[in-house]
């Protein structure tokens, strides 16, 4: 937990990437009216959930006015409603909303991190500034030693984490595994199970639906044995 907590702090301070940083802070100085006044995270954001994990879920980056808002991943937002809600009904969180940092959110067996730890315009972070980052997402992998499953939300997260795997030395089928929903891959002692985002893009639409959302954390569930 200590190593996590280090980690945590490490990221938090991260300056590398000046573009993502000018990115956060410019949704700090202008928020839209619904968060006026409000005092932004505005910078890096860390992994949050429990140390003893057996589930790791990744995103994409903190939203601009999510977890960039927060300070805490998947907070505040549309997504991580969709996201928590279907953590609480699979049983790894207390409760089905996480609003702010201190509303008792808890995870049990869980842990929610991201690829890129800051807010990147238009949710596109450049090749760069991806790898400046996976190496956080490696030593978090790293650090949760109990971990047996890894869902990734998204195409983004699926590579960022099939990249994090190799950073730690674990090799990669040929050909490279393929993201799509319910798609799955074995990563050394993990189990991969890919997810379409929580995003609105995909909620609204209903690309994404409760069910299909509900199936992937089953299968998660049923990979942590």
């Amino acid at each position: 937990m200590a190593d996590l907590a280090a980690l945590a702090a490490e990221i938090t301070a991260c300056r590398r990437c000046a573009r993502l940083l000018r990115c956060s802070t410019a949704a700090a100085r202008e928020p839209p009216r619904r968060f006026a006044g409000q005092t932004y995270w505005a910078r890096p954001v860390p992994g949050f959930g429990d140390p003893a994990a057996r589930l790791l879920v990744v995103g994409l980056a903190p939203a601009a006015h999510g977890g960039n808002r927060t300070g805490r991943v998947f907070t505040g937002d549309r997504s991580g409603d969709w996201l928590y809600g279907a953590l609480h009904r699979a049983g790894f969180a207390n409760q089905a909303a996480s609003i702010r940092p201190g509303d008792g959110l808890a995870l049990s067996g869980a842990y929610v991190s991201c690829v890129v730890r800051c807010a990147p315009p238009d949710n596109q972070p450049t090749p760069r500034e991806r790898d400046r980052c996976v190496g956080y997402l490696a030593r978090e992998i790293a650090l949760l030693s109990g971990l047996r499953a890894i869902v990734a939300l998204g195409g983004f997260a699926w590579d960022g984490v099939l990249r994090a795997a190799e950073q730690l030395g674990h090799a990669i089928a040929r050909p490279r595994p393929r993201f799509g929903h319910a798609a799955e891959a074995r990563l050394g002692p993990w189990q991969l199970v890919g997810s379409y985002h929580v995003s609105q893009q995909n909620t609204f639409t209903g690309r994404l639906t409760g069910p299909m959302l509900d199936q992937v954390f089953a299968r998660a569930r049923a990979a942590c044995g």
